[in-house]
């Protein structure tokens, strides 16, 4: 009798934020491309939770409002390999216009990984700039509040209060 090994594979835990402030033609405004690409995400493993979409103001020359959210995801791919499809998936809801921080239908990041640090030559997990952004760090501790930073060991929930803290102002 011949025995068949049935192959096991992992799933991998994921903290992916999603981003667009251009309008799309099938899904409309930024809010609906994000909905979509929630959706679009599903196919690449299980969403298992997914944040609010908030707004949220632009960084650097871009003018106009985001949409943003964050959702859990578990696949089976690999940080490389989940990088290189969400890169597609970007491409497929429209090109980027500019270069850095510019107006684009969807920006996809793959910010924390259940492995913990990440580093190859196209990725570097965590996201580096993560713990200096709302938008991110909102809609992450809303769906992932204890899920801890490898690096500082703070939870999301820490890094959200410590980034949103009013400061006393000094003159």
């Amino acid at each position: 009798m011949r025995r068949h090994l049935k192959r096991r594979y992992s799933a991998q835990t994921y903290l992916i934020a999603l981003g667009s402030n251009i309008r799309h033609p099938l899904h409309g405004l930024p809010r609906g491309v994000v909905g979509a690409a929630i959706d679009v995400l599903g196919e690449l493993g299980v969403v298992r939770v997914q944040s609010t979409i908030i707004d949220s103001a632009p960084l650097g020359p871009s003018s106009r409002i985001y949409a943003n959210a964050a959702l859990i995801l578990e696949s089976e791919l690999g940080p490389d390999q989940l990088l290189a499809l969400l890169k597609h998936t970007e491409r497929g809801f429209g090109a980027r216009r500019g270069g850095r921080w510019q107006a684009r239908v969807l920006d996809l990041d793959i910010v924390l990984w259940g492995g913990g640090i990440w580093v190859s030559e196209s990725l570097g997990v965590p996201h580096a700039e993560f713990r200096k952004r709302d938008f991110v760090l909102g809609p992450a501790a809303e769906i992932a509040p204890h899920w801890r930073d490898p690096v500082t060991s703070l939870s999301l929930r820490q890094l959200f209060a410590r980034l949103t803290k009013p400061r006393p102002i000094t003159r």
